[in-house]
């Protein structure tokens, strides 16, 4: 109907403007949506003329040469111009659009289902207007149509079963609208490319659809919070991977949450404001569920005779609850006595020489070839001060050997039996430094037959108290008990009044940031085959610190140069737990701000830079700390911990470091380069010191997702060299984009993150 309505205004148009019929058909098109535009308060589509021969030069349109029929407008992107009118149905004749962008306006009226006609379309984003009306089902006819966000509208009715019909959609957001009706059935397992789905803040009733859990290709989001749903959350969910961020809040859901699959894995906040809801990881119990309705009365209910001739009294529920709470919190309290008593004895064995766990190690040691820790590229020269560790270190009170047993001030005190080593002989070895800085020195030391090479921290004389050395020995030896072959390994530590030392495997490739931006300003290519090695082990060395260690540690400062290279380019996390041992020994100041460990894992993460190396590291450290662990006094957690491993992994996917500013539209440049457009990233909401707070690689990655730019312009040539890797590198992406988001409750745990790396490419 409007279509017709519309024709007497392009003949009046054309007749009103006579040279309008030099325009091409496409730019006729576009005039008619600027004469359906009814207000222009910032001059958006003032250089929409009729006078021009065709559009390609008008602000917001993009075209493309065709062999027939000369330049096509394959793009119209007028967003954030607050324009008031209506969505015109002839726009659905340009053939060729590609992608047709107006968010951000007042434009009014319902979706055209006319938009069906341009057959190319593959992106449509028109959020945050006033649209009204239903979702058209014709829609669903675009053959190529892979991104429709109508998100921030007035759009109302059902969500139509024809959605089945959008085979190829990948990203569905329709939140913050009017919806209403029950999610339908049936529908789901057909939309085998869904990637993201968000229908949030509508009101949609009902149960939620076990077939959700069909959907395979899901890797973004599954939002469908603040709705009325009801019912339980089906199990299903849990076949979803494990890279999806599921958000349930804000509904009527009731029933125990399911612990199946991907569900284990979600954080508390995503099940938040369903006050029916219990169980993990929910702080809210179930209780005893009552004796099902089908379950036939005891013979005491129909008024039966026990043989003593009295009526038998049921037992009350009240009372069943009472004693299983109490049986229950019984079992809890013995657990928790339990656990106590072992970690108190774990400790204490471990105090001092890290005792504890050596056997294992002994029978373990084939599962640990790769050295653990080593320092950065800072300098691979300066043997000439060699000597420097020797004259240092022999004003040490004494030089005992460091076996197995518990060590005392003087000793160079053995974390582990396989480390066979006295004072002396570390001293007299040949030594060489990899680099110093204001908080100590590293040095790298070959010792026995010269093929044994350790790294030998020196963290000063410090300031400590004598008393405070018991605390030093419970930490070290708690450091040198994670054993994973991804994860730093301490050996031994030293200490005495003037001195103190750490002794740790020493890595002999170098470090991540070494790899990804090379040595003197040249360009270091990595494939994409050795990338995602490099990612899946620093995951699995992040995760068995945060789930596995002895104390669940956090690191605090994962980076590129804090992930270390062995000669088969399998990552080994280092220069965790080491900025407790400096502040125990006084030598650190925690307050300051300066930035990541000068040779990766061989100074602190507080450690003063040398002249040369502060200008290009200043800023870096910060920018892959998460937003809120970045604030004077926060303290790192496992969540920030995430963020900044988000980080490094899209450093490796873009080639780009998190500070690097650049538009999305702009081609990958070498991963090298540190220079080139400055072009802030357009969008993206946000504005002051929370929009400084998000690296620019991850506002950069966001907006090129949204708009759906080709993964060429993200992705580092090296890692697309490879053409069949491409849906791996997308599945990265995703994981990345989860492990930033900006809620820490909605980053996933790294287990999570390391099992879904672990899937790519297996």
């Amino acid at each position: 109907m409007r279509n017709l309505l519309l024709l007497p205004l392009l003949v009046a148009v054309a007749a009103t403007v006579p040279l309008a019929a030099a325009l091409s058909a496409d730019g006729v098109a576009l005039l008619a949506f600027k004469t359906a535009v009814t207000d222009d308060p910032s001059g958006a589509l003032s250089s929409w003329s009729d006078a021009d021969d065709d559009p390609c030069r008008w602000a917001g349109v993009t075209c493309a040469n065709t062999s027939s029929s000369g330049p096509r407008v394959v793009g119209v992107a007028v967003a954030g111009k607050n324009l008031s009118g209506y969505v015109p149905s002839v726009l659905g004749s340009l053939a060729l659009l590609r992608r047709l962008n107006l968010h951000g306006n007042r434009l009014s009226g319902t979706v055209p289902p006319a938009l069906a006609n341009a057959t190319s379309l593959h992106s449509l984003f028109l959020y945050g207007n006033s649209l009204t009306g239903g979702l058209p089902p014709e829609l669903c006819d675009l053959p190529r149509l892979q991104n429709l966000d109508l998100s921030d509208n007035s759009l109302t009715g059902s969500l139509p079963p024809e959605l089945r019909r959008c085979k190829q959609l990948q990203r569905l957001m329709l939140s913050g609208n009017g919806f209403s009706g029950e999610i339908p059935a049936g529908v789901w397992p057909e939309m085998v490319s869904l990637q993201l789905l968000d229908l949030s803040d509508n009101s949609l009733t009902g149960a939620i659809p076990p077939e959700l859990g069909k959907l395979a290709a899901l890797a973004g989001m599954l939002n469908l919070s603040r709705n009325h749903l009801s019912g339980g959350v089906p199990p299903e969910l849990g076949h979803l991977p494990a890279t999806v961020t599921l958000d349930l809040r804000f509904n009527n859901l009731s029933g125990e949450i399911p612990q199946s699959g991907s569900l284990a894995s979600q954080g508390p906040t995503a099940f938040l404001n369903n006050p029916g809801l219990c169980g993990f990881p929910l702080q809210v119990p179930c209780r005893a569920a009552p004796p099902s309705s089908s379950t036939p009365p005891p013979p005491s209910a129909a008024g039966s005779i026990s043989g003593a001739g009295r009526p038998r009294q049921p037992i009350k529920t009240s009372l069943i609850v009472l004693i299983s709470v109490a049986d229950a919190a019984g079992v809890a309290l013995i657990g928790v006595i339990v656990v106590y008593i072992y970690w108190k004895l774990r400790d204490r064995r471990g105090d001092g020489c890290g005792g504890d766990g050596d056997d294992d190690e002994e029978g373990k040691r084939g599962l640990f070839p790769c050295p653990c820790m080593r320092a950065d590229d800072s300098s691979d020269d300066g043997s000439d001060d060699g000597d420097d560790v020797k004259r240092n270190n022999t004003t040490t009170t004494t030089t005992a050997s460091g076996g197995g047993g518990g060590g005392e001030e003087g000793q160079l005190v053995a974390i582990d039996k396989g480390f066979k080593m006295e004072l002396d002989e570390l001293l007299r070895s040949s030594a060489y430094v990899l680099g110093k800085g204001g908080k100590g020195v590293v040095y790298k030391v070959v010792v026995g037959n010269g093929t044994t090479p350790v790294a030998v921290r020196r963290l000063g004389g410090g300031a400590a108290a004598a008393e405070r050395y018991k605390e030093f020995a419970a930490e070290a030896g708690a450091i040198g008990r994670v054993r994973h072959p991804n994860v730093v390994r301490l050996r031994a530590y030293y200490w005495s009044a003037d001195e103190k030392l750490v002794v740790t495997d020493f890595v002999n490739n170098g470090n991540l940031a070494t790899a990804l931006r090379g040595r003197s300003g040249q360009a270091a290519t990595l494939s994409w085959s050795v990338r995602l090695r490099i990612a899946k082990g620093a995951a699995r060395g992040l995760a068995h610190l945060h789930e596995c260690s002895p104390r669940r540690f956090v690191h605090g400062e994962v980076k590129p140069s804090n992930v270390l290279l062995d000669a088969d380019y399998n990552a080994v996390l280092a220069d965790f737990g080491l900025a407790r041992l400096l502040t125990i020994a006084g030598c650190a100041d925690p307050s300051s701000a300066s930035g990541g460990g000068l040779m990766g894992c061989a100074l602190p993460p507080y450690a003063v830079k040398p002249a040369s190396a502060a200008a290009d590291h200043h800023h870096r450290p910060s920018a892959y700390r998460a937003p809120e662990a970045r604030a004077v006094g926060a303290r790192p957690s496992q969540k920030s911990d995430v963020y900044s491993f988000g980080v490094v992994l899209l450093e490796l996917l873009t080639g780009r470091p998190p500070e690097h500013h650049a538009s999305p539209s702009a081609s990958t440049s070498s991963s090298a380069s540190f220079s080139g457009t400055t072009t802030t990233v357009s969008g993206g909401g946000g504005g002051g010191d929370q929009a400084q707070a998000v690296p620019e690689v991850v506002r950069w990655v966001r907006q090129g997702f949204e708009d759906a730019r080709p993964l060429s312009e993200l992705a580092d040539a090296g890692v697309l060299r490879d053409g069949g890797a491409r849906k791996e590198v997308v599945a990265a992406f995703h994981v990345a984009l989860g492990c930033v988001e900006a809620d820490p409750e909605r980053r996933p745990r790294m287990k999570a993150v390391a099992e879904s790396l672990d899937k790519i490419g297996s």
